[in-house]
């Protein structure tokens, strides 16, 4: 078990200065962590750009079944692109960026890791498996805790003028519970633990609390970002594409995939999308986030109940606002970008190893390559990227659960 005498009293460090990291850190910082905030260059000359000097502040009206609120002004005790600066004598590390940047993160941190720090991937989208496989391949021998979590603490947005960002970060929700695993999954639970001492888990751990997934490969499954995003985005394509067009009254920019995409029919193709990750996820032996077939007939979908709890059902013929701009505004956004060539094929990788049938979900695979001009089956991340690619399903289990390969 880890020793987690004093772990308050050390810096954490904050990896990522998009919006989930600026958030991260705005919200420890707020709740009395000492804070240093890392972004990578060239993003950093951007995205840390007059941040020393005016910090971070948390705007907006957070849904939240408990009604947590935190907002301020958030000032960081360490601005920098500097990694080995960022993460030196800190315990608690939160990587806090899209997965398609894992790589060039994990190519910095992987040789800066010492013995007792604990790493929290947010979300963890298969970066607990990188991480992983690139600290094997320096040879690595420190003793650290990797693991990560099924989705960010919150919906949130960067506060734009004209084009330009602004120091605030819009609050949409704040998570009651996340569902977490670390790898090997035998340090689990302290991974889960270590959330106490993070202000940004606050609400989650003054919520319903955190969950313990079986194995990091669960944590993958539990993602809500693919089953939402993509047929949303495949399907609800011709509503946002001519959304400001041809539908007199609105700004386009007042598009929401949720409040305007979202309806019965396209429902059933996010619960049939489900349904063929359930079965990858038993085929396999481990589990993912349940839900039942009527929480996906519902603007809100499956992330409503992360942040109101079960019976979150939002009617399709109720207007339903959520509070600021959610886009997305074109078909070349991280709904696709990110979440097909990493979610969906992943899923389309296990499915071929493990024989099981996932149609719907390369059906999206292919239509979002058609539309995008892209080939995400050939770009997309393979089992190889991941460390597991020559495993079977009884040397997978044993990585998972033992963290021997």
């Amino acid at each position: 078990m880890y020793d987690f005498t004093d772990i308050g009293r050390y810096p954490i460090a904050i990896l990522g200065g998009g919006s989930v990291g600026r958030t991260c850190a705005a919200d420890c910082k707020l709740a009395g962590n000492t804070v240093r905030l890392f972004d990578i260059q060239p993003f950093a000359e951007k995205s840390l750009q007059y941040l020393e000097k005016t910090g971070v502040t948390l705007v907006g009206t957070p849904k939240n079944k408990y009604g947590f609120s935190r907002l301020g002004n958030a000032k960081f005790d360490m601005v920098t692109d500097d990694m080995a600066k960022a993460v030196d004598g800190v315990k608690l590390i939160l990587v806090c960026i899209p997965s398609v940047a894992h790589e060039a993160f994990f190519e910095q941190l992987a040789p800066l890791l010492k013995d007792g720090q604990i790493v929290h991937i947010i979300p963890d989208n298969y970066g607990s498996l990188r991480l992983r496989k690139k600290l094997r391949e320096i040879g690595s021998t420190a003793r650290v805790i990797v693991g990560g979590w099924s989705s960010a603490p919150y919906g949130t947005r960067i506060v734009t003028e004209g084009g330009v960002p602004t120091p605030e970060q819009y609050l949409v929700y704040r998570a009651i519970t996340l569902r977490g695993a670390a790898l090997p999954d035998s340090d689990s639970d302290d991974l889960l633990e270590s959330t106490r001492y993070l202000g940004c888990f606050d609400s989650i751990t003054q919520g319903d609390g955190p969950v313990r997934g079986k194995t990091v490969l669960d944590i993958g499954f539990s993602n809500v970002n693919p089953v939402i995003h993509v047929p949303g985005m495949v399907l609800g394509a011709s509503v946002m594409e001519n959304f400001g067009r041809i539908y007199g009254g609105h700004d386009r920019y007042q598009y929401s995939i949720y409040s305007h995409a979202f309806c019965p029919s396209l429902s059933e193709v996010q619960v049939a999308f489900y349904e063929e990750e359930t079965a990858l996820a038993e085929a396999i032996g481990v589990d993912l986030a349940r839900y039942p077939r009527e929480d996906f007939f519902s603007r809100a979908s499956i992330l409503g109940p992360e942040y109101m709890g079960e019976g979150c059902i939002v009617p399709f013929d109720e207007q339903w606002a959520t509070g600021f701009t959610t886009g997305p505004f074109t078909i070349q956004n991280r709904y696709i970008t990110e979440d097909v060539p990493v979610g969906c094929h992943v899923y389309h990788e296990l499915g071929k190893k493990f024989g099981i049938a996932t149609p719907v979900i390369d059906s999206m695979i292919t239509i979002a390559s058609v539309m995008t001009g892209q080939d995400f089956y050939g770009t997309g991340v393979k089992l190889e990227d991941l460390g597991i690619g020559h495993l079977d399903k009884e040397e997978l289990l044993q990585y998972l659960n033992e963290g021997t390969i």
